[in-house]
C-alpha cells in the first residue's frame, strides 16, 4: 500500500576516509589533529599477533600521544566480552579518542566503548529493542579512528555495533548515528594477512552488504517522519544505490582472486574498496532479511568450527551466517523489483545468462560463488536441520529495525520457509 504522506527525505552520512597503502602510517598526524593527549587502541589477539596495532601504537606515540593497547577484543563479540573491554576502559580512563584495529569485532568493541565511556548507563541500555532498551546517546562520543585489517564488515563506515546477546542466544546491535567513527582509515596492506576462510566469510559480508541495501524498501515507499524519527537506515536511495552499485562491480573481478590468491595485491585493494563503498551503501539506506536471519544463525550456533577462525569455541561468522539464506531471501524478495535483482546477478556475474525463470538467476549466481569460495551448503551444513526452524525464526523476528528495511512484508511463516529451503542450497 502506498503511503498516504511519503517521505521526500533521505539521509547519507560517512566518516571522514583516508584510504590507501601506507595510510595506516599517517594515523599519529591525523590523531594530532585533534588535540588528544591519551588514546585507547582496541584489538583482538589474533590481530595483535600480525603486529599491525602496536606498529601503529609506536607511530602515534611518536607525535607525543600517550596510547594504551586493549588486545582482548573478542571475535563475533558478546555482551560479555563488550562489558569487560567498558570495565577495563573506565577503570584505565579516562580518554580523549579511540583507535580500534582489526576486523568489525575491534571496530565494534571500540564503538561500545566509546559510547559508555562518554554516556551514562550499562551495554544492554542501548541495544536496540525488542532485545534491549534502545535508549540514545545523550552526550557527544569521543573521536574514534577506525582501521580494518579484513575486508568485509564495513563497520568503519556504519553507525552499528552489533553483538551477540548471551542470554537470550541472539545477535542485535547498538545504532546511532553517533557511533560513526570520526575517521576511516583503509590500509589495503593490513588485509595481506587474512586467511581464505576469512577472506570469503567477509567477502559475503560485503556482497550482501550492497545487495540488501540495493535490494532494500525505497526511502520514499515509508510515511513521511519528524526530522527526530529519521533514522540511519532510510532505505534505498540515489545515493546508497550508487555505492551498491560500484562495491558489486569491484567484487565481480576481485572477490574470487582474493580468496584463492591472497597475495594479490591488487585484489586484496579492489575488495577493500568494496567494503569501503558497500558500508557507505548500507550504512544509510540499511540490510535486510539475511542479515535479520543471521542473527539467531551466529547467535544459536551448536558446535561449528569455521575454517581459518580461531578454534577455541563455536562460531558461525558474521558474514557466513548472512551468506547461508541469502540465496533463497533474495528469490523471496524478487518480486519487489524484479529489474534490481536480474541487476545485481548481471553486476556479479558480467554475461551471466538469463534463465528461464528469472527469479532464479541471483539465486544461481550467488549458490556459485558460495561454492567457489567455499562458503558452507546452507545452514545444514553449520548444524541446524528443520527442527531447528522455528527457534531460528523466533530469532529473526527480533530483528524488526532490519525486517522493517526488507522490499515486502516477510511474515512468520514466509521466514521459516526460506530457512527450510536454506538447509541445503545446491
Amino acid at each position: 500500500m502506498a503511503p498516504t504522506n511519503p517521505e521526500t527525505v533521505f539521509t547519507y552520512g560517512a566518516p571522514q576516509l583516508k584510504f590507501g597503502a601506507g595510510a595506516s602510517d599517517e594515523i599519529g598526524h591525523d590523531l594530532s589533529t585533534y588535540g588528544v593527549r591519551r588514546v585507547l587502541l582496541v584489538t583482538d589477539p589474533g590481530v595483535a599477533a600480525t603486529g599491525h596495532p602496536q606498529r601503529v601504537a609506536e607511530q602515534v606515540q611518536g607525535f607525543g600521544i600517550d596510547v594504551v593497547v586493549f588486545d582482548r577484543a573478542h571475535v563475533e563479540p558478546t555482551d560479555r566480552s563488550l562489558e569487560e573491554a567498558v570495565a577495563f576502559a573506565r577503570e584505565s580512563g579516562p580518554w580523549d579518542a579511540f583507535v580500534a584495529v582489526g576486523g568489525g569485532s575491534a571496530i565494534d568493541t571500540a564503538k561500545a566503548v566509546n559510547l559508555l565511556t562518554t554516556n551514562p548507563g550499562e551495554l544492554l541500555d542501548y541495544v536496540n529493542a525488542p532485545v534491549g532498551g534502545g535508549q540514545d546517546p545523550v552526550h557527544p562520543l569521543a573521536p574514534l579512528v577506525a582501521v580494518p585489517t579484513t575486508t568485509g564488515t564495513g563497520s568503519e563506515s556504519t553507525t552499528v555495533c552489533v553483538l551477540d546477546v548471551l542470554a537470550q542466544h541472539v545477535k542485535s546491535g547498538i545504532s546511532h548515528p553517533r557511533l560513526r567513527p570520526t575517521l576511516a582509515v583503509v590500509d589495503p596492506r593490513l588485509t595481506l594477512t587474512q586467511p581464505p576462510g576469512v577472506t570469503a566469510a567477509c567477502g559475503m559480508d560485503i556482497l550482501c552488504h550492497a545487495l540488501e541495501s540495493w535490494t532494500a524498501r525505497p526511502y520514499d515507499s515509508y510515511e513521511r517522519k519528524r526530522p527526530e524519527q529519521r533514522v540511519p537506515y532510510c532505505g534505498a536511495n540515489p545515493v546508497g544505490d550508487m555505492w551498491s552499485e560500484k562495491a558489486m562491480s569491484l567484487l565481480a573481478t576481485s572477490f574470487r582472486t582474493a580468496v584463492h590468491h591472497g597475495d594479490d595485491e591488487e585484489a586484496r585493494g579492489q575488495m577493500a574498496l568494496a567494503a569501503t563503498f558497500a558500508g557507505m551503501g548500507f550504512g544509510n539506506a540499511g540490510v535486510h532479511i539475511p542479515h535479520a536471519n543471521a542473527y539467531p544463525i551466529a547467535g544459536r550456533v551448536k558446535d561449528f568450527h569455521p575454517k581459518d577462525y580461531p578454534d577455541a569455541e563455536p562460531m558461525v561468522p558474521h558474514g557466513m551466517a548472512v551468506a547461508l539464506t541469502a540465496p533463497e531471501a533474495f528469490r523471496f524478495t524478487f518480486d519487489a523489483s524484479p529489474e534490481r535483482h536480474v541487476r545485481a546477478a548481471q553486476l556479479l556475474s558480467p554475461g551471466v545468462e538469463r534463465t528461464d525463470d528469472p527469479r532464479d538467476l541471483l539465486p544461481a549466481v550467488l549458490a556459485e560463488l558460495m561454492r567457489d569460495i567455499d562458503i558452507p551448503n546452507g545452514i545444514g551444513a553449520v548444524g541446524y536441520d528443520e527442527g531447528d526452524v522455528d527457534g531460528l525464526v523466533e530469532g529473526t523476528l527480533k530483528q524488526q529495525r532490519l525486517l522493517a528495511t526488507a522490499p515486502k512484508e516477510a511474515t512468520e511463516d514466509d521466514l521459516a520457509g526460506i530457512l527450510r529451503r536454506s538447509v541445503e542450497l545446491w
